[in-house]
């Protein structure tokens, strides 16, 4: 198990590159558009943002987290979006200045956690590792978006690996937002790490069934920042390909991913 304390510097650490690319920008580089449909730069932050104060609350407040989820209930088809409408009106400084101040309470407050406690979520209850793991995927992913809307090349990290980890965890998860029974039998997912040092492995050698592949292209897959068809990706056996049809390391509901070609 990975360390709380070096899974917090990755997320530290992946949060500061995003911020890096976006701390300079004016308010037109603010309005800019992202793949994500309706969402802006600012969009995307505030997102980051809003997720940032309900995970906060969660590890601080159990029950007044409960009593947001309730409120929430209520269109919980929307209140999503409209945190992140909400929060890119305001002005890009005053923004940055939020989620900044947001990634470092969530860190000291979920080091905090007493040791075997769980912090409940949208979802199952998480422990602190498990909740910084999802901050850091979803920080990665969202920063692809900001990446892809500027034009920008990133460079892959072995960070990737929480990313992929989650990816694989959720296999059994994409099937049942799908409507769909996960079937029985283990896959073998072997992905090239970044710099081509030791692949990542996961599921036994002798699974029937597997997935290979660059761990970059793996990520923009579980996170649906690329289609499928775009990606350097190869299953060998029917479970596995239908994996990869729907496969996503986010909570919620099937997201509308990418289309072919439109990111490539």
């Amino acid at each position: 198990m990975t360390d709380l304390g070096v899974l917090l510097d990755d997320l530290r650490a992946e949060s500061e590159e995003l911020d890096a690319l976006v701390a300079d920008l004016d308010d037109a580089g603010w309005a800019t558009p992202t793949p994500a449909p309706g969402w802006t730069i600012a969009h995307q932050i505030a997102h980051l943002a809003w997720t940032d104060d309900k995970a906060i609350l969660a590890a601080t407040d159990p029950d007044g987290f409960a009593a947001d989820l309730q409120a929430a209930a209520a269109h919980v088809a929307t209140f999503v979006d409209e945190g992140a409408a909400e929060g890119a009106r305001a002005e890009p400084a005053a923004l940055l200045a939020r989620w900044r101040a947001g990634r470092e309470r969530l860190a000291e407050a979920l080091a905090a956690v007493p040791v075997g406690e769980k912090v409940p979520w949208y979802g199952p209850p998480m422990s602190p590792a498990s909740m910084v793991t999802a901050r850091l995927m979803e920080t990665w992913a969202h920063a692809q978006d900001v990446f892809d809307a500027l034009g920008v090349r990133r460079e892959p990290t072995a960070r990737l690996r929480h990313v992929a980890h989650i990816g694989v965890r959720a296999r059994g998860f994409a099937y049942l937002v799908n409507g769909r029974q996960p079937p029985a039998g283990e896959i073998r997912v072997e992905l090239t790490s970044p710099g081509g040092g030791e692949p990542w492995i996961w599921g036994p050698a002798d699974a029937p069934e597997r997935v290979t592949g660059p761990a970059l292209d793996f990520c923009l897959l579980v996170t649906q920042r690329r289609h499928r068809a775009d990606l350097a990706l190869a299953a060998e056996g029917e479970n596995a390909d239908a994996w990869l049809d729907i496969a996503q390391a986010f909570a919620g509901p099937p997201g509308a991913g990418r289309k072919p070609g439109e990111l490539a």
